[in-house]
């Protein structure tokens, strides 16, 4: 454990609805698992916040000292267009619109969801869990199952949720509330009942199939990843994450499959803890329109990745988080002063020291500590980071100690990250960054020889291009936002 971490890690459990003191499964370890991605389209920068999220977390628990084994599944196949159990299998139906392969599909898909997550400086995970690498597995957990809890229709293998206990907790509704939002399928015992398996309906013949005892056909979502986070962390695991949406069905269904498989009454995982949404004012942000915001959105319009994970880090994870541009300017204004803060400490310094031993640092990060422990409150611990980089007259290298160790929870890279990498060139610039250095040295050029009007005529063309010129400044200029 870290010595320096003294005040109890607590977390908001959304099963048992109340703040819990983290008390890990094997001493000394922190497992988690986090539902991933459906990888049949780009991720918005909603669905980026679980990840943000899911990083603090486990950066948390890594600065506590826990061995930290974290789980991220890829969806790739089994997710249906509604999360309630209904609909077309996504990655066929993109496929189908398309005209490519649903596995070309996952493949493209996961690839630029990694790039966003190495864009946001999201740790890696122990291990990304890919569904279709495990179906076999799956085949083999739904069988362990099927004799005492489920039942079989034409349509696939059902979930009977009435063997087991208090099915629906999680949700916190009654029974006939979630029914409203499960397909109906003739047959069903009870309208909750969930399919674990689906066949492919006669004469179809579906890119991703699988034979099963049940029929050719393809997993459910919600089995894969409670045969993945079991296969991985074991029948019993610390902590489970996911956005709030995944509360209402997915987590619950979880819940019941894991139930099955242990023969117990536990959940699977202690601690559910889940996200809030991110909206814009149009309402909660999602894919079904088709036209939704992405991180490469944000970055075509000037803005650094990192600017958006501080967007983040400003409101709890359990807040609804409003997504605005006028936000993200100033998220964006707010990571440039802690940078240039953290680049003047870091020039001041000679060296980084070994200890924290100044009394108001080691007051700072007890502070920090407490209110990281306090269900990850992020927002509590960005202004303790300015503070930081504000006492100016305490030892620099133990600022820089701190800073170190700040940062490794924060995630934003101040130890590295410089002013000049915030300036990301708009996509609908006509001008490069070496063009702009070549009229600023002719327009620094006309100053000297006093021709002032071609320098303000230099400024003027700058400036109408989304240039924003700083005379006296090192950095020079910077992109307009």
């Amino acid at each position: 454990m870290n010595d320096n971490a003294t005040h109890p890690l607590k977390l908001f459990n959304s099963l048992t609805r109340q703040m819990e003191e983290f008390a890990p499964v094997h001493a000394g370890e922190a497992r988690v698992y986090t539902c991933g991605p459906t990888v049949y389209n780009y991720q918005h920068v909603g669905n980026m916040r679980a990840y943000i999220f899911a990083d603090l977390l486990g950066r948390t628990l890594s600065w506590k000292g826990y061995k930290l084994t974290h789980i991220i599944n890829i969806t790739d196949v089994g997710h249906l267009t509604s999360d309630a159990d209904a609909g077309d299998d996504k990655m066929e139906k993109a496929a189908a619109q398309s005209g490519k392969s649903a596995w070309d599909i996952a493949r493209y898909y996961t690839e630029a969801y990694w790039q966003d997550i190495e864009r946001l400086n999201i740790r890696q995970p122990a291990k990304w869990a890919i569904a279709t690498d495990h179906v076999e597995e799956m085949i083999a957990f739904a069988k362990g199952i099927a004799d005492k809890h489920c039942y079989e229709l034409e349509s696939g293998l059902y979930f009977d949720t009435a063997t087991v206990p208090d099915y629906g907790r999680l949700s916190g509704a009654q029974s006939d509330d979630i029914e409203g939002r499960i397909d109906t399928v003739e047959g069903k015992r009870h309208p909750q009942d969930f399919a674990i398996w689906r066949k492919t309906p006669a004469g179809e013949t579906r890119q991703m199939e699988w034979d099963s005892p049940w029929g050719k056909g393809a997993p459910g979502w919600h089995l894969e990843c409670s045969q993945m986070s079991i296969k991985y962390l074991g029948k019993t695991f610390d902590i489970h994450t996911g956005g709030i949406d995944h509360r209402e069905i997915h987590h619950p269904n979880e819940i019941a499959q894991n139930q099955a498989h242990n023969c117990s009454e536990h959940s699977g995982a202690n601690i559910w803890m889940h996200n809030n949404f991110l909206i814009d004012r149009a309402g909660k942000m999602s894919k079904s329109s088709g036209d939704f915001l992405r991180l490469q959105i944000l970055i075509d319009r000037g803005f650094h990745p990192l600017a958006y994970r501080l967007m983040c880090l400003q409101a709890h994870y359990r807040s609804e988080l409003e997504f605005s541009w006028e936000n993200l300017v100033a998220a964006l204004t707010r990571l440039k002063r802690i940078v240039m803060g953290a680049e003047r400490l870091l020039e001041k310094a000679d060296t980084r020291a070994e200890t924290i031993e100044h009394p108001a640092l080691q007051q700072l990060r007890d502070k920090f500590d407490a209110a990281l422990s306090e269900d990850l409150n992020s927002a509590k611990c960005l202004p303790l980071l300015e503070e930081l980089l504000a006492l100016k007259k305490l030892p620099a290298g133990q600022r820089v100690t701190l800073l170190s160790d700040m940062e490794a929870v924060l995630g934003l890279q101040l130890t590295s990250l410089t002013r000049k990498d915030l300036r990301v060139r708009p996509v609908d610039s006509k001008l490069d960054d070496t063009e702009i250095e070549a009229r600023l040295d002719r327009r620094q050029k006309a100053k000297s020889e006093k021709d002032f009007v071609t320098a303000d005529a230099i400024r003027d063309e700058l400036t109408a291009q989304g240039v924003d010129l700083m005379d006296g400044d090192p950095l020079r200029w910077e992109w307009r936002i």
